[in-house]
């Protein structure tokens, strides 16, 4: 990196941690600490959710996602506004008339403390995972892309979010937070436009989409039925539907972003911002990968784009091999320029034809690019680096000017510090008042409980960065998040929808059932996944709760009878 891309990223990221640390050194009681003071405007409120949801791993693996495989996992977010809708209209008005701190506080006034505390434990385990791969997923690339020591990059981003979280609470996190995603949609936006300006002469957007189109990169929407298929327009509208739901709902990284507005109609207006704009800024960020997919394709560059990788295996004993896989990469390049330029000059009677040509040589380029990662799978057999997550940094680093490189690589940190911070407040939250101040010290004074959720906040900091340093991920980034959530959340929000809305399930039979339906949901996920796809767990987790749980409460009703 040059020095002008040095200064821009490192007065970007240093600017808003300071600002953050500034503008809350006054928080001094437990309700301005854990909620704000109940200060937050809908503006705030609404960048604070969305940057909470909005990691690091949306902005590198999502435009190698669409490089990949096109604009289908847009599809993840279709049940998302109405999710909104319904923890706006039922959620919202709950938490706020019983004035809770954590979401899990209303469990133990409609059930019991178990209860209250097994969906709390369920959280800590998902989120505390979460907050680790948040920060080890950016590190990993950067520190690979650019050359940088893991251990040190991991360092650097988890202090960081860890100075200002600890420091001034969820105050701090929705503050900075609200610059994090100015920065962020800045750059994304500057990045879009950098991409079309570098396509070739008499190639614009319009034949860029047609390319892309062509090659089937914008298969937006697929009405499949078949459950193994990952991203389906019914697999959104459901299982996105019950990911969204206890996501937003029952998520206390989410819970605490709007319990700290001033009022229901603010959180509420909050949320509805999300919920116009999540799925147009995902579409957008897949949008921008489609456009790296396009330049790409009258640009040459290497079979892979994990640059780390590929030095690696050039400095082995496979390198002849893998330079007899780039030479094929190569010939192939060459051969597609011309099915493009072909199918791009082709008359309206003959497009299919060329399209079919064009294919032919995709298909081709796809397989070159698996024989190419199996030969650094043979020469590393404990490298599972997904390439695809590589694709947008090649860019930024390699084909952008000066200072946007800087302003690009503080979006990604930036985006990573925004999660993380919204992650470990909520850990903090979590911990002290439904373990700590529950079971441990129920009559500290203000001073005190401010110090211990410090102390808490940074320990689950020192926790997550502890799992960057030895967490291995072997899917798609944006994807293990996912996964990760689908494996709780389902379980999470069937407790939450038993306490809404069945009034005659009592404690005993939700309690048990949320057990054997998480057990359940990891068999399946364990032992079917080639059978069902991950957005299914979370629909599946919540009906089996609501099941089980009525089928305990009324055997038990039947047996005392």
């Amino acid at each position: 990196m040059s020095v002008a891309d040095w200064i821009v990223m490192l007065s970007t990221l240093f600017g808003i941690v300071a600002y953050g640390v500034w503008k809350t050194r006054k928080s001094t009681d437990i309700h301005g600490y854990l909620r704000g003071g109940n200060t937050m405007g809908w503006a705030v409120i609404g960048l604070s959710v969305m940057a909470t949801q909005a990691s690091a791993i949306t902005f590198i693996s999502a435009p190698g996602q669409a490089y990949e495989n096109g604009m289908a996992f847009v599809q993840n977010y279709f049940g998302l506004p109405l999710a909104l809708i319904i923890v706006s209209a039922v959620f919202i008005p709950i938490y706020y008339r019983l004035n809770v701190f954590t979401a899990y506080e209303y469990l133990e006034k409609r059930f019991d403390l178990n209860t209250r505390l097994l969906a709390a434990f369920l959280f800590l385990v998902q989120r505390g995972l979460a907050a680790g791969i948040t920060i080890y997923a950016p590190a990993i690339i950067l520190s690979a892309a650019l050359g940088w020591n893991l251990t040190f990059t991991i360092l650097f981003v988890g202090f960081l979010v860890i100075i200002y979280t600890v420091s001034g609470g969820t105050k701090a996190v929705s503050l900075t937070q609200k610059w994090q995603m100015g920065v962020i949609m800045a750059g994304m936006f500057i990045a879009f436009f950098t991409i079309l300006s570098k396509f070739p002469e008499g190639v614009g957007m319009t034949e860029g989409l047609e390319i892309a189109g062509a090659m089937n990169r914008l298969n937006i929407v697929d009405f499949s039925f078949d459950l193994d298929v990952r991203y389906t327009f019914w697999s959104g509208i459901t299982g996105g539907l019950f990911l969204a739901l206890s996501y937003f709902g029952t998520d206390q990284s989410q819970v605490q972003r709007y319990l700290g507005g001033k009022s229901v109609k603010e959180s509420r207006l909050g949320l509805m911002f999300n919920a116009l704009l999540k799925i147009p800024m995902q579409f957008f960020i897949l949008l921008c990968g489609i456009m790296v997919f396009v330049f790409f394709q009258f640009q040459q560059h290497q079979v892979l784009f994990d640059q780390a990788s590929v030095n690696l295996i050039q400095n082995s004993e496979y390198a002849e091999e893998f330079q007899k896989v780039e030479d094929k990469h190569q010939a192939n390049y060459v051969e597609k320029q011309n099915a493009i330029q072909g199918y791009l000059s082709a008359k309206e009677g003959d497009k299919e034809y060329a399209k079919s040509e064009l294919l032919k040589y995709d298909d081709k380029e796809k397989e070159i690019r698996n024989e190419a990662k199996d030969v650094v799978r043979k020469a590393f057999p404990g490298n599972d680096a997904k390439d695809s997550d590589y694709v947008f940094l090649s860019f930024i680093l390699n084909y952008l000017p000066k200072g946007l490189v800087g302003l690009l690589l503080a979006v990604i940190i930036s985006a990573a510090m925004s999660s993380t911070s919204g992650e470990l407040n909520a850990l903090g939250t979590t911990t002290m008042i439904d373990f700590y101040k529950r079971l441990l010290k129920k009559n500290g004074s203000e001073r005190y409980y401010v110090n211990a959720s410090k102390i808490i906040t940074a320990i689950w900091g020192f926790i997550a960065i502890g799992f960057a340093l030895v967490a291995n991920l072997l899917e798609n980034l944006i994807e293990a998040v996912n996964i990760l959530g689908s494996l709780f959340y389902g379980t999470i929000l069937g407790i939450f929808i038993v306490a809404f809305f069945l009034k005659r399930v009592g404690a005993f039979a939700v309690f048990y059932a949320a057990i054997v339906a998480e057990l359940l949901v990891i068999g399946v996920f364990f032992f079917y996944s080639d059978v069902i796809a991950y957005l299914w767990l979370n629909v599946i987790g919540c009906f089996l709760v609501i099941l089980l749980s009525t089928l305990i409460n009324n055997l038990r009703s039947f047996i005392r009878s």
